[in-house]
């Protein structure tokens, strides 16, 4: 099993260890790199910044994706590791302004993760003494190498996995192949994933294009929930529909649905009620323009068979 140990700052670490959220963003400021050497799923270990050479916690590997600051706060919130905006803001520019310009709203990496554990001061791990002092961003390590195998059950040993992630077998040193690429392929279905988490999967399985009319200006982009979280809808991928936020808000009060058959049906009521609703009849009976590459990501049948018949008002 590979898995990544990745450069925090210690007060990042703090103060999400007192907050406990379920998911967290491990942000980048200048964007960062793709992790290409692990898989979904897979631990993500922090390692505090020098002098503080110790793993002291970490998570379980969800996505990474290039989003403007605003939408990772708006996604995130204080997950991102800050009590504000203001101060989110100010860490990013504070470490981006090296010698560059301030943006507005610049695009950072967000590495996305679930399931995050931090341990006590007294359960800090030292670092492996093959750690370069001139890795800034991170390292993978593989449980086939002594060394790996070493660090992880290190890890283990302070903590009941099995606990953090109950439906995944983290529970031996290491994994098979077999285990390993059904970990993988489980994940997003199994794992318990956070808002912000479902608002990133579901922006990028749509490619970043609201699914009724194409637009790709990803403000006004939103993941629409299609049976409601607070009706215990899930935050999976086949739950969600990325659409422009006026027709996030007619999809949501029951004035415009997505048919079984990935059409959209737009209500009477636009018209009879507001007189008005030229450019969203203008949907009516057209096909998506944008769905998941995935077929495993593509709107769940039994979950537009809710919204037809408990939020749609024909």
């Amino acid at each position: 099993m590979r898995y990544w140990v990745g450069v925090t700052d210690k007060a990042w670490h703090e103060f999400l260890s007192l907050i406990a959220p379920e998911e967290v963003n491990f942000w980048q400021p200048g964007g960062g790199r793709t992790i290409r050497a692990i898989d979904t799923g897979a631990p993500f270990l922090f390692k505090l910044k020098s002098p503080l050479n110790y793993i002291a916690g970490g998570g379980f590997y969800v996505r990474h994706s290039i989003l403007p600051m605003s939408l990772a706060w708006e996604a995130f919130k204080e997950k991102n590791g800050a009590p504000d905006f203001e101060t989110f803001r100010r860490l990013i520019n504070n470490l981006r302004a090296r010698g560059k310009e301030i943006e507005p709203d610049p695009h950072i990496g967000c590495i996305v993760l679930a399931s995050p554990f931090f341990l006590k001061r007294s359960e800090w791990i030292p670092i492996p003494e093959s750690w370069s002092p001139n890795i800034v961003q991170g390292k993978t390590y593989d449980t086939k190498d002594s060394l790996g195998l070493d660090l992880w059950n290190k890890v283990q040993e302070r903590l009941n996995l099995a606990t953090i992630m109950p439906t995944l077998d983290l529970a031996g040193a290491s994994l098979s192949a077999e285990k390993t690429r059904r970990y993988s392929e489980e994940f997003l279905t199994r794992a318990r994933l956070g808002q912000g988490a479902f608002r990133v999967l579901v922006t990028e399985a749509y490619n970043r294009r609201c699914a009724i009319t194409g637009e790709r200006t990803l403000p006004v982009l939103e993941s629409a929930h299609i049976k409601p979280f607070s009706q215990s809808g899930p935050n999976k991928v086949n739950n969600g529909i990325l659409l422009r936020s006026d027709l996030h808000t007619l999809f949501d009060i029951g004035y415009l649905t997505i048919t079984e058959s990935l059409k959209v049906e737009v209500s009477k009521r636009i018209k009879e009620e507001y007189e008005n609703g030229r450019e969203y009849y203008a949907f009516h009976g057209a096909k998506l323009k944008s769905i998941p590459f995935q077929s495993n990501d593509r709107p769940s049948r039994d979950f537009l068979d809710w919204h037809n018949h408990k939020v749609f008002v024909a």
